[in-house]
């Protein structure tokens, strides 16, 4: 006789018979790749099975086994098993990236594809998600590799950060494992991207070529909005004004060559009538050309007069435009301020 009336055997209580006819006849289920919460009721629906008739098991391994009867199609399942299934039908490289994520991933694991990344990759995690994400993500990777990302993440996103760390203490282990799967699957392997060029550097490609005053006030609005990415995008751009401050004193007669003469002129005689950083700019190229040269650059400035501010922008944009050039060569490279302020 059955101790369990009909009315008790739900889905989950037959699940768990079947189970157990499988287990006692020898079976090995790979129960472990079934989410933690159906293992555990899993487990309770077992502890609550006693003593079972034969016509109760009778019955629950035929509806069991109609139900296998009525299935079109068995799919994979899980990505891994997604992954072996189409080994042989996908590009190669894509192929070849998504075997060597999968082969990473240990035991459903996916945190060890997120710690092989490089420094800089898991910088640009810290900053794109939200600092809970990044709090857990720091947190599991290995200390050394971890005190190198943070010391790459920007100080007020990294201070939120490590505050949000001090929030994970009752953190699931099914929601850090789901986190890592999520994460490696969008930062663990390249993705085809539109653009070749980060949006600081496109957009401030553009900004480079408008009017000053536009600029500025961009700028300005930018860093009330997203200070961070207004940060990224003056160190994309360069100016007329960055020659002071970013050109190394050996390189300003190459830049120079690029030049024409009146073009030149006309930036010097708008740089040395205009604010602060612009003479400052002037002064620096002057300093660094032969005094002969500059004495003759200064006269034809003095002897100019005022110029027209379209055309004085124009020439100037000219000059930085050729630096630019140069940098994108590879001929010369410019000064990182922000990385020799901090050194």
């Amino acid at each position: 006789m059955s101790d369990l009336p009909d009315a008790t055997l739900t889905r989950r209580r037959k699940a768990a018979i079947v189970v157990q006819m499988l287990i006692a006849d020898g079976g090995s289920l790979p129960l472990s790749s079934l989410p933690e919460s159906l293992q555990e009721t899993l487990t309770a629906e077992l502890a609550a099975l006693r003593l079972l008739d034969r016509a109760t098991m009778d019955a629950v391994a035929a509806e069991f086994a109609g139900e296998l009867d009525r299935i079109g199609m068995a799919a994979p399942g899980s990505r891994d098993a997604a992954i072996t299934a189409l080994a042989d039908h996908l590009s190669p490289d894509l192929a070849q990236r998504l075997q060597a994520q999968r082969a990473a991933v240990r035991d459903g694991d996916h945190w060890p594809v997120l710690a092989d990344l490089p420094v800089d990759r898991l910088a640009q995690i810290m900053q794109a998600e939200s600092v809970e994400i990044g709090a857990v993500a720091l947190s599991k990777l290995p200390v050394t590799k971890a005190a190198e990302v943070l010391a790459k993440t920007p100080g007020d996103r990294a201070r939120r950060i490590t505050y949000a760390m001090s929030l994970t203490a009752a953190i699931a282990p099914a929601m850090v494992q789901r986190i890592g799967r999520a994460l490696a699957q969008d930062y663990g392997s390249d993705r085809p991207v539109a653009f070749d060029k980060a949006p600081a550097q496109r957009l401030g490609a553009i900004l480079m070529s408008t009017p000053q005053d536009t600029r500025d006030d961009l700028l300005n609005g930018l860093g009330a909005q997203d200070e961070d990415f207004a940060s990224d995008l003056r160190r994309a751009i360069f100016t007329f004004k960055d020659i002071a401050t970013r050109v190394k004193p050996a390189d300003i007669a190459n830049c120079l060559r690029a030049v024409d003469a009146p073009v030149l002129s006309t930036a010097l005689a708008a740089a040395l009538a205009g604010d602060a950083a612009l003479a400052a700019a002037a002064e620096h190229i002057l300093d660094n050309i032969s005094q002969r040269m500059a004495a003759q650059m200064r006269d034809d400035a003095r002897d100019r007069g005022a110029v027209k501010k379209t055309d004085g922008e124009a020439a100037m944009a000219t000059v930085s435009a050729a630096v630019r050039d140069l940098v994108d060569s590879g001929a010369i490279t410019l000064r990182d301020m922000d990385a020799e302020g901090e050194a």
